[in-house]
């Protein structure tokens, strides 16, 4: 176990991802990955190190999955489009600064396609629904520069009726208060202006509360603690400018604890194996808890602060101090 973060090792986790192509998992794994070459990138980006990838075939990947009957990405050539793939891929291009290679007309089209009259967004054509769809759609639309063709009122009524007595939100309207659930409905709302709809005293509560004994945060009450938590309830509390309600250096004593300081990486918890998934969400919460070294994230957008302050899009979110040491 490592009291200290191993830049070094996660960098070449990542690099190696790529190389598991004979391995079974690898093509389980097929409908995750543009959304894992986000997660990598994101990850990398976050360690300085962006470039630690081939920019030209990482591109040339993100284009190989664009749906054009759909006008929107998949998450791998061949697969149907969907908004979490079609979010991803509109992010590593504006990180590789490439964003030109997409028909921006047709991805708004399908984008808008997929709202429902409660206001809600469905994931592609086949129609599942969830407050994570809303988030990706007004996420892309938000970096687009296509918001203002959004019905606002609508999306943020549906936006309400997911949120609960705790303050929290659901997938779903009626569905039970979860902290990724959380992060989608409060970033979304802080996309659209509109965090005058979240219960802040109450959700921060809720939120500080998903803290455990060993440091790490859960998702809902009586769950086991996650390294992914350190990214959806962190950033929510930086929406909400709580930050200081959590215990900072347990937290990050916790994600330190769940490098696999072998092979790299981080995992959902100390023991178990890492995965580029809780690498980069582990990674999002040190570098919003000021952890040294590493890039300010925004967490609004879950990308380099940067970009998103470069296209005019920061809103007031506040992370702690980065510290130098």
């Amino acid at each position: 176990m490592s009291t200290y973060l191993l830049v070094p090792q996660h960098v070449a986790f990542i690099r190696n991802l790529g190389d598991s192509k004979h391995e079974l998992s690898y093509h389980l794994s097929a409908h995750l990955r543009m959304n894992a070459v986000y997660w990598g990138l994101t990850a990398l980006s976050i360690m300085g190190h962006g470039d630690a990838l081939d920019r030209d075939e990482m591109i040339d990947f993100v284009m190989s999955c664009w749906d054009e009957e759909a006008g929107a990405f998949s998450a791998h050539p061949d697969h149907d489009a969907h908004l979490l793939s079609t979010l991803s891929a509109i992010q590593i291009l504006l990180i590789q600064n490439a964003l030109n290679r997409v028909d921006i007309d047709r991805v708004l089209k399908f984008i808008l396609s997929l709202q429902k009259p409660s206001g809600v967004f469905a994931g592609d054509a086949f129609g599942e629904t969830d407050t994570r769809f809303v988030y990706c759609a007004v996420n892309a639309l938000s970096l687009l520069g296509k918001l203002n063709a959004l019905d606002v009122e609508k999306t943020v009524a549906y936006i309400r009726r997911c949120r609960n007595f705790d303050g929290g939100f659901g997938h779903v309207a009626g569905a039970e208060s979860h902290a990724s659930q959380v992060f989608v409905c409060v970033a979304a709302l802080a996309i659209l202006d509109r965090l005058d709809e979240v219960d802040q005293p109450t959700l921060c509560w809720w939120l500080s509360e998903r803290q455990r004994p060993n440091g790490g945060l859960n998702g809902r009450p009586e769950k086991l603690e996650d390294v992914c938590y350190s990214f959806w309830v962190l950033s929510a509390l930086a929406i909400l400018d709580k930050l200081a309600w959590i215990d900072s250096s347990k937290l990050e004593a916790f994600i330190l604890s769940a490098q696999d300081t072998e092979s790299g990486g981080i995992a959902d918890r100390p023991g178990d194996m890492p995965d580029v998934f809780h690498t980069i969400f582990g990674l999002a919460g040190l570098s919003l808890l000021g952890y040294p070294g590493l890039v300010d994230l925004d967490p609004v957008y879950c990308m380099p602060a940067s970009i998103i302050e470069n296209l005019g899009l920061r809103k007031g979110w506040k992370a702690l101090q980065r510290r130098t040491s």
